[in-house]
């Protein structure tokens, strides 16, 4: 397996806790991500699930990188969840700034990778003869 796919499985995992936090310790959720916030199970169930799937391409990527529309699919994910969290720090104001660096950590470093690689890992065609 390459760097990258070490790098992806390790996001998937480290996000794995937040779907357990999300269905099992909304609390533990709502301090360590949304700091000024109401939420409710619901939200952190919504959560949960939205994460699980993240999650879930995270690690078909990390197994398939030469796969094209997914490896897009998990590129656009991590736009998607940073994107997300700026607009919660940015607008919101739900974040705080310790939170949305350690969003940015992974996320930006997930994208700047991904970015650089974006067509290494495609296999090598060879011309028939």
């Amino acid at each position: 397996m390459k760097l990258l796919g070490w790098w992806l499985m390790l996001v998937g995992t480290l996000r794995l806790a937040s779907v357990w936090f999300g269905f099992f310790d909304i609390w533990a959720l709502r301090l360590a991500v949304f700091s000024k916030t109401t939420m409710t199970e619901v939200h952190g169930r919504t959560f949960g699930v939205w994460t699980l799937l993240t999650c879930t391409l995270c690690y078909l990527c990390a197994f398939n990188l030469d796969n094209k529309p997914l490896y897009l699919a998990t590129f656009l994910s991590f736009i998607y969840a940073l994107g997300h969290f700026l607009s919660e720090f940015l607008i919101y104001h739900t974040m705080e700034i310790r939170n949305l660096m350690t969003v940015g950590v992974f996320a930006g470093t997930s994208i700047i990778w991904m970015l650089l690689q974006w067509n290494s890992h495609q296999p090598v065609k060879t011309k028939s003869p």
